[in-house]
């Protein structure tokens, strides 16, 4: 941990290191966007000298945000990996995006990772989506440290910032947040704000300097020790309750001095088990220097006190035709099981895989088994093939750094797996297996786009293709009502990031247009139509004459044909060509052009021709028939209405449930949830909520969640229908 002594940087890339599981740490790094989650990346691979002075790889990039789309946003969008290595301990970080609409690779992280490092800035604080995040990872049980950065922020406080973390993150505990360290500040500068130079441990109460640019250990003096005293007194004490020796606390309340040793390895294990959240500060490096602030006691913090990937739970698995199978938790030798936690493409190297292998040995030019299920809804077809991967590698930046084999508990790059997508499991060519997929946001914000020109329309399939087997947080939707090409997405970020990809990636142009939902038609009363067809030319004509009545059904009800023609007039065989019409006629719609449903069709009358009565001459006269009944009845325009379910924070409870009246919303209840939230049902038209992700978001900054399915299609008010129908006979 942070006061063991004597601990130097590992070299990078020992071959040894990430042979054995028990020399693997992985480890997700969480925070909101800004909170300086990629600096402290750089600067923790810098101390472990996988970087060099300048804190950058040998191409000169950033060893995280390597992508050109993050260049450009200033910000991350995706989920990196970046291997340093410790005191001979292999540490795979895992960077993830800060922004909401990112949550996608959030998740990913958190899925390869056994344990999560929270990045808290000292001068933002800690924001609601943050705590959302830290409830998830406690509902799983995930080990979890605190690291404050920013602390060169004027109004930056060390102390006030630990409090607030142990109100968020410690529920009915606080005593099991608690700093391991304390800052030291230099001289006040002619603002009045004094720089951190270095920590005291509380532990050992050893002093760390980094003024130098490199990590210095000294004693402190003796008018420093009182100042740490109630701090440290604390954290012995959260660390002995957490203790499995339960004689310790009394002991130590009786006065007995425990040992430094037994402190640090109860420290370890309360941290490992996901019972104690050890807050730490970290800075980045000075320019020129060696080591950032803390990040040396934050390596060790990861080594000695994070788990081992034997330690992490391994996901449900079952055969491929959904028997369970037991397996042992990272077993080098058992059975293959591996997952792509996230897929990218590569100018020249093709499609590249990041899996997690959770048991057996992967090797290059293996031959593996891929299975892809339960995504059928976010446009990934179920799968099960068999591929031969490429070579192995673990990436550095922009950099592939070959490998010879990835063993259970780590995490590498795998070339060449050209139908695998995110979320698909490897195993044995001859004993396949399934791996319970991980929960995966839902994306509810709406994009339509068409091809720009003919020749994007040649590659757009493929391209959007390749989008969704990227990124399952995103759903391709070809809509048979609308004929729209719709991009469900989780924010408008998101949105953009899909656009550059197909722009940038693979060289597909598109233009966004409005959305729009599947409207419908249905007739507000009885009504009758005439269908006369009757032309004469040379040779054969045509006739058909029938008349119908229409009558409004039920809501789902569909369209339902009644043949109540008596005496011949209408002969038998023409009987299905006039519904055939009749329904050709209902699905271009009456009014609006949308969809005509819910109507009983019934034909009463009609008459025939010897010679010239035809298949098609009655089809035309049951469609004029339909046309005829609607010029003289009231139609109505029905719109879809969704059910919402809006998972809030209290305090913002009746803003939501206003804004959702204002959308034409009907509330339906709400229900008290744990955590000070509360669950609001509403029934609300979903022409009113397409932009609903990023309005909510705004409402409630980023703190609330919900979920949409449809429930029925109603008439929309009549003010509104009726500006749609003179909008589309604009159009025409």
């Amino acid at each position: 941990m942070g006061d063991k002594a004597n601990v130097h940087p590992g070299a990078a890339g020992r071959a040894t290191a990430a042979d054995r599981p028990a020399s693997v740490r992985n480890v997700v790094l969480v925070g909101h966007s800004g909170s300086g989650k990629t600096t402290l990346v750089e600067a923790l691979a810098l101390t472990a000298g996988a970087l060099n002075r300048a804190g950058r790889v040998e191409d000169g990039g950033s060893v995280s945000d390597y992508d050109e789309i993050e260049h450009r946003q200033q910000r991350s969008v995706q989920l990196s990996l970046v291997p340093v290595e410790w005191d001979g301990i292999k540490i795979n970080l895992l960077d993830t995006p800060g922004y909401a609409d990112f949550v996608g690779e959030l998740r990913a992280g958190l899925r390869a990772a056994d344990a999560a490092l929270f990045v808290v800035s000292a001068s933002d604080g800690v924001d609601g989506s943050t705590r959302m995040v830290w409830e998830e990872c406690a509902a799983v049980g995930m080990p979890r440290a605190i690291v404050i950065t920013h602390l060169e922020a004027a109004r930056a406080d060390f102390a006030e910032m630990t409090r607030r973390c142990a109100e968020a993150f410690g529920g009915d505990d606080p005593d099991a947040v608690l700093p391991l360290y304390l800052p030291l500040h230099g001289p006040q500068g002619p603002d009045g704000h004094a720089p951190v130079t270095g920590l005291v441990g509380l532990l050992t109460q050893k002093l760390f300097d980094y003024s130098t640019g490199e990590r210095k250990e000294s004693e402190p003096g003796e008018d420093q020790l009182p100042g740490i005293e109630e701090a440290r007194n604390r954290l012995i004490e959260g660390i002995i309750s957490e203790s499995e020796d339960e004689t310790l606390m009394d002991r130590y309340l009786g006065g007995e001095q425990v040992e430094i040793k037994t402190l640090i390895q109860d420290l370890e294990r309360a941290v490992a088990r996901g019972s104690f959240f050890p807050v730490l500060a970290a800075a980045p490096a000075a320019e020129g220097a060696k080591q950032g602030l803390g990040t040396v006691e934050l390596l060790e913090l990861i080594t000695g006190g994070f788990p081992t990937p034997f330690e992490h739970p391994m996901p449900g698995v079952t055969t491929i035709d959904g028997r369970p199978r037991e397996l042992k938790a990272c077993d080098t030798e058992g059975p293959l099981v591996a997952e792509v936690v996230k897929t990218s493409s590569d100018p020249y190297v093709g499609r590249i895989s990041l899996v997690r292998v959770f048991s057996g040995t992967l090797r290059p030019d293996q031959t593996v088994h891929v299975s892809g299920h339960g995504l059928a809804d976010r446009g990934h077809e179920d799968h099960d093939v068999d591929e031969k991967i490429g070579a192995l590698s673990t990436p550095f930046g922009k950099q592939q750094r070959p490998v010879t084999h990835a063993v259970a508990g780590d995490l590498v790059c795998v070339a060449k797996l050209g139908r695998a997508e995110t979320g698909d499991t490897l195993s044995a060519k001859d004993d396949p297996l399934l791996m319970e997929p991980w929960q995966m946001p839902d994306p509810l914000l709406p994009l339509a786009i068409q091809a720009h020109s003919k020749a994007d329309e040649d590659k757009l399939s493929q391209g959007l293709a390749r989008l969704v087997a990227e990124d399952p947080t995103m759903r391709l939707e070809q809509n048979q009502d609308t004929h729209q090409v719709v991009l469900w997405c989780l924010g408008e970020a998101h949105a953009d990031v899909a656009l550059e990809r197909l722009r940038s990636r693979y060289g597909v142009q598109v233009d966004v247009v409005p959305h729009r939902v599947s409207l419908r038609e249905t007739f507000a009363g009885r009504s009758a139509g005439r269908g006369r067809h009757v032309k004469q030319s040379g040779g054969h004509g045509q006739y058909a004459i029938c008349e119908i009545e229409v009558e409004p059904l039920p809501g789902g009800s569909g369209i339902e044909f009644v043949d109540k023609v008596v005496g011949g007039a209408v002969p038998r065989q023409f009987i299905p060509s006039v519904e055939k019409g009749v329904r050709a006629q209902a699905a271009k719609g009456v009014a609006a052009g949308y969809p005509l449903v819910d109507i009983r069709v019934t034909l009463l009358d009609g008459k025939a021709h010897s010679v010239d009565s035809s298949d098609a001459a009655f089809q035309t006269a049951g469609a004029l028939a339909l046309r005829e009944a609607a010029a003289d009845a009231k139609i109505h325009l029905l719109e879809p209405v969704a059910e919402v379910s809006v998972l809030v924070g209290d305090e913002y409870v009746g803003a939501v449930m206003s804004d959702l009246s204002a959308r034409r919303g009907r509330l339906l209840g709400t229900e008290q949830v744990s955590g000070g939230r509360t669950l609001v049902r509403a029934e609300v038209p979903e022409i009113e909520i397409g932009r609903y992700a990023i309005d909510l978001r705004s409402l409630s900054h980023g703190t609330a969640r919900f979920s949409r399915s449809y429930a029925r299609h109603e008439p929309m008010p009549q003010q509104l229908g009726e500006k749609i129908r003179q909008e589309a006979q604009k159009s025409q």
